[in-house]
């Protein structure tokens, strides 16, 4: 989401190559993403080695899902990534506009084109994915992947969205598993970023309660002689509903911490400890077997 915006050609290309080193094979963009310069970047890095890759962007980063529109989004991320097809295309964002017939034949169509290999949403609610996945299987699709947003202080997804994916086999990739920030702890040692410079994130971390788990997830790390980084994106992965979290950066020294997450064994203990720094959220029903 950085590579082209605040991460310019050669930071993306050396987190991208810090990347495969690792293991990465996954790579995620989308349409909407840095006016495209993600895509392109993207397209410039992965030439040399496409067959061993699974790339993934998003059509409808504005929340016109118009048969026209999405089509219109694919093809200009195809043209951008320099690809024939992409192994994963995304609804970015769901509509009340655009009945969900007409926005999901349009992607059949796409499948059956061979310009799309799977299909994928993000930001949806749980009964969304549901309503949407039963018009997908009418016309001989289903939906094999959703992106929502999953951190220690957004745990939301573990009421419906996770159960669900589990039970309907849909694998999962959070974005945001570091709070856009807030988790790596600059924001308790007085540094500036997104949370203080953009109105959403601001909004969307800024309860106090999350920064003190953000203080207290700090301390933590620190008692174990780990990254926070490390710490925060191991808790997401730890979710058995969890496929593989969506790793970001703005700058490549920034990565690291991240990509030690990969190999790094989360004990029960730690994994209880954190899980008690941020509430869990009621079950779907508000309501517990015993009562």
């Amino acid at each position: 989401m950085q590579w082209g915006g605040k991460a310019d050609p050669t930071d993306s290309r050396a987190m991208y190559y810090a990347a495969r080193g690792a293991g990465i094979n996954f790579f995620d963009t989308a349409n909407g993403y840095t006016g495209g310069a993600s895509e392109t970047l993207l397209g410039e890095f992965i030439a040399h080695e496409r067959d061993d890759l699974f790339i993934a962007t998003k059509c409808a980063s504005s929340g016109n899902c118009a048969p026209e529109a999405i089509t219109k989004d694919l093809e200009e991320s195809l043209t951008r990534l320099n690809l024939d097809f992409v192994d994963m295309l995304y609804m970015h964002r769901w509509s009340d506009d655009v009945p969900l017939e007409a926005t999901y034949e349009a992607l059949a169509e796409m499948v059956e084109a061979g310009r799309v290999r799977h299909i994928g949403v993000s930001n949806y609610a749980a009964w969304q994915v549901m309503k949407a996945a039963g018009v997908a299987s009418s016309l001989g699709l289903r939906i094999d992947m959703l992106q929502p947003m999953y951190n220690l202080v957004k745990r939301q997804a573990e009421v419906e969205i996770l159960p669900m994916c589990r039970a309907e086999h849909i694998a999962v990739a959070p974005y945001s598993p570091l709070g856009g920030g807030l988790l790596t702890g600059k924001y308790n040692l007085g540094q500036e970023g997104r949370l203080t410079h953009d109105p959403m994130y601001k909004s969307r971390y800024g309860q106090h309660w999350m920064h003190e788990a953000a203080k207290a997830l700090q301390e933590l790390a620190a008692e174990r002689g780990v990254s926070a980084i490390t710490l925060a994106i191991a808790w997401v992965a730890r979710n058995p509903a969890v496929t593989a979290p969506i790793l970001s950066a703005s700058r490549s020294d920034q990565l690291t911490p991240s990509l030690d997450a990969i190999g790094f064994e989360l004990d029960d203990e730690t994994y209880a400890r954190l899980s008690a720094l941020t509430p869990t959220p009621p079950p779907a029903t508000d309501r517990s077997e015993a009562t």
